[in-house]
């Protein structure tokens, strides 16, 4: 299958950057599947779940908070505000910001609830 490169940053850090042969995230135009060859893309993140396909078949998921997403010839950038890798998630943390007041801070939770839950 054919491959393409992929950086996950957020503003800390560089979370993972490999090869891959599969990426999925959410825009504001909503979900995104992306493989080697795509067309040229250019679009906004929203609080949601990244997973990036690796060429040997491990699934990398992250939960994405804001940013762009990046697509050019073989290569995908997503340079994410903040972002945390699932197996980094603090789930007990993110149940209890579930109840905040904030709409964006719920809406972070939820999607770091997701991003732990599919990679349990």
């Amino acid at each position: 299958m054919a491959e393409m490169s992929v950086q996950l940053v957020a503003v800390e850090r560089r979370l993972w950057s490999g090869s891959a042969t599969f990426v999925v995230a959410q825009t504001t135009e909503g979900e995104i599947g992306l493989m080697a060859g795509h067309e040229p893309v250019l679009g906004a993140l929203v609080d949601g779940i990244v997973k990036i396909t690796t060429t040997d078949g491990e699934v990398i998921t992250a939960a994405v908070h804001g940013g762009f997403l990046s697509v050019n010839a073989n290569n995908v950038s997503i340079l994410a505000e903040s972002a945390e890798l699932s197996g980094e998630i603090d789930v007990a943390a993110a149940r209890r910001d579930l109840q905040a007041e904030d709409a964006d801070e719920r809406a972070r939770a939820a999607a770091r609830l997701r991003a732990a839950d599919s990679a349990a």
